[in-house]
């Protein structure tokens, strides 16, 4: 069983790797293990016209602070379609996830989307290996988050590029943080050094730039820092 103190993606030294690359704590500390494992990361932001700013900026310094090979922000409007509450005209609820059903904060295909998009670049890049922060253990019930639906992409981008039906590449998707708690996660953070101020998880944020601390975003990172023991640098309304 691979431990916090572990790197699980030594395997990535020296090869490029598409990151995806949203500002929040969960893609942050797979940056930094990449970063450390010394793999050439390609981190890729999508600015989907999301309800805020802040996560926008918050990949921006991280970005910066790893010094990535080459960082990409991505413009693609998901508010053109809608269907979230983080790009529609939807209240972010602020009492807790219901226990059935996917919440009104699923962005429609999104992980899909941007798995695609990071496909593109990884087989334009001449790169065989994906990485995203997905978790199925502490999360909000998303489908775009669960093992199944890791493998099920993986086995398509092979089926769906040149590389992969030419046999010259093998695509991966790296999910390091798929079976790990909340707690867990914060562990892995500060296992691998990684400043967890400089990330953004709030949902609707305030005016003034902070954390609103009720949407399940905050609720979920609130919780990881308690129950890991860790304290928590973030500035909640």
């Amino acid at each position: 069983m691979v431990t916090v103190n572990e790197n699980p993606l030594a395997m990535l030294a020296g090869k490029p790797v598409v990151l995806l690359l949203s500002g929040g704590l969960d893609s942050a500390t797979c940056l930094a293990m990449a970063a450390n494992a010394g793999a050439r990361v390609l981190a890729l932001t999508i600015d989907y016209n999301q309800r805020h700013r802040c996560e926008l900026d918050a990949a921006a310094k991280l970005a910066a602070h790893y010094g990535v090979e080459r960082h990409i922000r991505l413009p693609l409007d998901l508010r053109g379609f809608g269907g979230s509450a983080l790009t529609d005209d939807i209240a972010v609820p602020k009492g807790g996830v219901a226990e059935t059903g996917i919440p009104v904060t699923y962005v429609p295909a999104r992980n899909t989307i941007f798995l695609s998009v990071a496909l593109g670049w990884a087989e334009a890049a001449g790169g065989a290996d994906l990485l995203i922060g997905v978790n199925a253990l502490d999360y909000s019930g998303y489908p775009d988050c669960r093992p199944e639906f890791v493998a099920s992409f993986e086995a398509m981008a092979n089926l769906a590029t040149k590389a992969g039906v030419e046999g010259t590449a093998r695509y991966r998707v790296h999910t390091p943080l798929l079976k790990l708690s909340k707690a867990g996660i914060v562990l892995a953070a500060v296992a691998q050094g990684l400043d967890m101020g400089m990330t953004w998880s709030c949902y609707d944020p305030t005016p003034e730039g902070a954390h609103c601390g009720a949407c399940d975003s905050c609720r979920l990172r609130q919780k990881g820092f308690a129950e890991a023991g860790v304290p928590d640098p973030t500035v909640y309304a």
